[in-house]
């Protein structure tokens, strides 16, 4: 008789009480399993089944990284999706000294940064291959790209004829250094808002290179009808995604997006994760708060909310967001 270690009676146990068989994921599709399963990279492979949910690091810059890393873990998060930026956590100019520091402080919290969001538009502009060459150094996989702008003095098909050019230098660029780089799709008259410009952009391009980090807040807002359907050509290329809700208000006789908590929108997350579990989008998750949060909300460096409101505000979003990806076997 073949004895196995303790935590690992104990995973195997776990996966069988759930009914999920050992070699499927909670959706019953088949997982590949390393030959040789040793204890650790048994429950590696079995923790990698489950998404990941980061805290999106705007929200903290109020916070240096030891005690941004510290919240964020206190919170209950898995990483801090990083912004490495004008105004950010980590300096574009200071990339190759300041983004190993302010990994191993979330790291030495047992957090990961999963991913990074900078403002590179091109793959030839400044520090855009020292970003991507350190995070990829440092083991992170995804970044999020910065959002492009419509020429308003050519037509639609032009503006996609470059921006299609544009995407192509980075996917390139992303490969070179072994990295995937998502473009947001954002309300607005950004390019990207519909989604099916962005398809046009990503269709001939490799998504293990570039693609959507796809935010259903955004999507809603642009077809809140049409966003089950328009997902489905850009499934490919998301390997990444954003959560937040929010609600349109009417305000001195205009309408406007209002955020909000999560659950207290009109963002219909039942079908969302209906739709992210019938396609198998997985990845990691970056949690967005965007309503008003005493400044955190729009990365005010101090606050005007004490620091336990901030935390029991985003908190009940992280509980939230949690129920919703268990009850979907996310």
């Amino acid at each position: 008789m073949k004895f196995i270690s303790r935590k690992k009676f104990i995973t195997t146990a776990a996966l069988a009480t759930a009914g999920i068989p050992f070699g499927l994921n909670a959706l019953g599709k088949s997982r590949s399993t390393p030959e040789t399963l040793t204890d650790d990279n048994f429950v590696d492979a079995l923790s990698a089944e489950k998404i990941k949910v980061s805290i999106f690091s705007k929200h903290l810059h109020w916070l240096n990284y030891t005690d941004m890393a510290a919240l964020a873990a206190e919170m209950g998060f898995d990483g801090v999706d990083l912004t490495v930026r004008p105004d950010g956590h980590v300096l574009p100019e200071n990339v190759a000294i300041d983004l190993p520091k302010a990994v191993a402080a979330v790291e030495k919290t047992g957090l990961k940064v999963y991913s990074v969001v900078t403002n590179i538009m091109h793959p030839d502009e400044k520090y855009a291959a020292d970003i991507l060459k350190s995070a990829s150094s440092l083991g992170i996989k995804y970044y999020r790209t910065a959002w492009f702008n419509y020429n308003k003095n050519m037509t639609i098909p032009a503006n996609l004829e470059i921006i299609s050019k544009q995407m192509a230098g980075l996917a390139a660029l992303n490969k070179k250094h072994g990295i995937h780089g998502a473009y947001q799709n954002h309300s607005g008259d950004l390019f990207g808002a519909s989604v099916w410009d962005l398809w046009l952009a990503l269709k001939d391009l490799d998504p293990a290179s570039i693609g959507c980090q796809y935010d259903i807040r955004h999507a809603t807002t642009e077809g809140a009808d049409t966003w089950a359907t328009s997902i489905q050509p850009l499934v490919p290329y998301i390997k990444t995604t954003n959560i937040k809700d929010f609600y349109w208000e009417k305000k001195d006789g205009k309408w406007q997006v209002k955020s909000v908590p999560l659950g207290e929108g009109m963002v219909d997350f039942k079908k969302y994760f209906e739709v992210i579990r019938q396609h198998d989008i997985g990845g990691p998750v970056s949690l967005h708060c965007e309503y008003e949060l005493g400044g955190a909300q729009d990365g005010a460096k101090q606050l005007t909310i004490s620091k336990q409101q901030f935390t029991t505000a985003v908190q009940k979003d992280l509980v939230t967001l949690r129920g919703w990806l268990k009850d979907n076997g996310l």
